[in-house]
């Protein structure tokens, strides 16, 4: 029996992993025959599908100002001066923390969640919604109020919920002093019968189990190993020139955001060492940790005399022109055209980069963060890794692997042949059917 499946998320556009994620999951259910739509603040998909809600999206205003006094103290000093809570201030004065809340962000807090929860409703009633799939808004608390309408609309209804958890806000040092702990146990992600919890590697499955309770099925992200990527077109191979990357100049791509936790001086370093004439391209923009470390590595880059070019402006979903002109390319056009795939991260929910560095036949060299270590490593992917710092012996296996071209073509079609037995859209199929059997029973359709 096909279902009318409704995503939730606070953003289903770009090139973020989880909206890159998300689209995987409607390509397989829609050719399992189901109908899919789209709830969010900001939303790529067909618009006779969606239900934009601009407060459900992380950035917007509101939202954001909830978030900042939540997990930072540079409002504590403002409060403490008009001396907070002023109705108990004669009974009870204890210094404002970052782990006291504001009575008016709970009030503003209750206000959006109920707004959203409205919204809630009303996309289920006008779309039909029969199952819903949450793309980590039960998971990171970029939208408080957004999580606690979900979850108290799946309590209200017992509407059966996916929750697909791409990483919790345990695993970011930035959200573990706070002043809504009471949320973050309700909702972050929330213990309810309805609620079928699903991880993205299985260290996160011991960890939710182990602080809450709640256990949940692996579904590793995915790539369509079963229909491998076209050859580069006549579009694509102008992409080099236009960033700047000169003929004789290797092209090193580090296709992530720019986050302290993607460890980009490492990458900006081998470019240095590497003894190659070579330039490093950054496909993402520092998205929504803020733009201190982007000046960070800006600083870095130059320090070491390296060449970097930020390229989100023209590195996007899908190809077009910006206002002034300029060709804009699909990110699968950058893995195309580079010639390596730099992935130094310390912390990932799981790896797209990784997946699709495989997927496009390019080598890569990955910090060995616990989840490549864990559910990646084992299957027997061959790689340059390092482990926490550049080495000697990381400088000589990339200059190999560059230099040797026959030696790089035996790692891909390994790599290539590995994913399409552990990471392919079958895997993901077999898992999704399990997961509606669940939610639905077994039918004969």
């Amino acid at each position: 029996m096909t279902r009318h499946i409704g995503f939730v998320s606070t953003r289903l556009a770009g090139t973020d992993g989880v909206s890159l994620e998300t689209a995987k999951w409607v390509a397989v259910l829609e050719r399992l025959g189901h109908t899919c739509f789209y709830f969010a603040g900001q939303v790529d998909w067909p618009a006779e599908r969606c239900c934009v809600v601009p407060e459900a999206f992380f950035g917007h205003h509101a939202v954001d100002e909830i978030t900042h006094v939540s997990f930072s103290d540079d409002w504590c000093q403002q409060v403490a001066e008009t001396r907070g809570n002023p109705e108990i201030y004669a009974i009870y004065t204890q210094a404002v923390s970052r782990q006291t809340r504001p009575r008016l962000v709970t009030q503003r807090i209750h206000e959006l969640r109920e707004y959203l929860k409205q919204q809630l409703y009303a996309f289920v009633r006008d779309f039909h919604i029969e199952l819903f799939i949450v793309e980590n808004a039960l998971a990171i608390p970029m939208n408080i109020p957004l999580g606690l309408a979900l979850t108290e609309f799946i309590a209200e209804t017992g509407l059966p919920t996916i929750a697909h958890h791409h990483d919790f806000y345990w695993e970011r040092e930035r959200f573990l002093m706070n002043c809504i702990p009471d949320y973050l146990n309700a909702a972050f992600p929330p213990a309810l019968p309805a609620v079928r919890h699903v991880v993205i590697n299985s260290i996160a499955a011991h960890e939710l189990s182990r602080r809450t309770g709640n256990s949940a099925m692996v579904v590793p992200n995915v790539m369509d190993f079963d229909q491998p990527p076209p050859p580069p077109d006549g579009y694509a191979g102008e992409l080099r020139a236009a960033l700047g990357v000169q003929p004789d100049e290797k092209f090193f791509l580090q296709p992530t955001r720019v986050v302290q936790r993607k460890g980009i001086e490492h990458a900006i370093e081998l470019t240095r060492r590497i003894g190659l004439k070579a330039r490093l391209v950054i496909s993402h923009a520092c998205g929504d940790e803020g733009d201190a470390y982007e000046r960070r590595v800006r600083d870095y880059a130059s320090l070491m005399n390296v060449p970097v070019t930020f390229e989100a402006e023209l590195i996007r979903n899908e190809r077009t022109c910006t206002p002034a002109g300029r060709q804009v390319y699909r990110l699968a056009d950058a893995y195309q055209s580079a010639d390596l795939i730099t992935y130094p991260s310390s912390v990932e929910g799981f790896g797209n980069a990784f997946l699709e560095a495989v997927y496009y036949r390019r080598p890569i060299v990955v910090n060995s963060y616990s989840t490549y270590e864990v559910d990646i490593k084992p299957r027997g992917f061959r790689v340059i890794e390092f482990d926490g710092y550049i080495t000697d012996a990381t400088v000589r296996q990339t200059r190999q692997v560059l230099e040797d071209p026959l030696l790089a073509e035996s790692w891909a079609e390994q790599n290539y042949r590995l994913a399409q037995q552990y990471f392919s859209y079958t895997v993901l199929q077999r898992r999704l059917q399990t997961l509606l059997a669940d939610c639905f029973g077994e039918t004969d359709e």
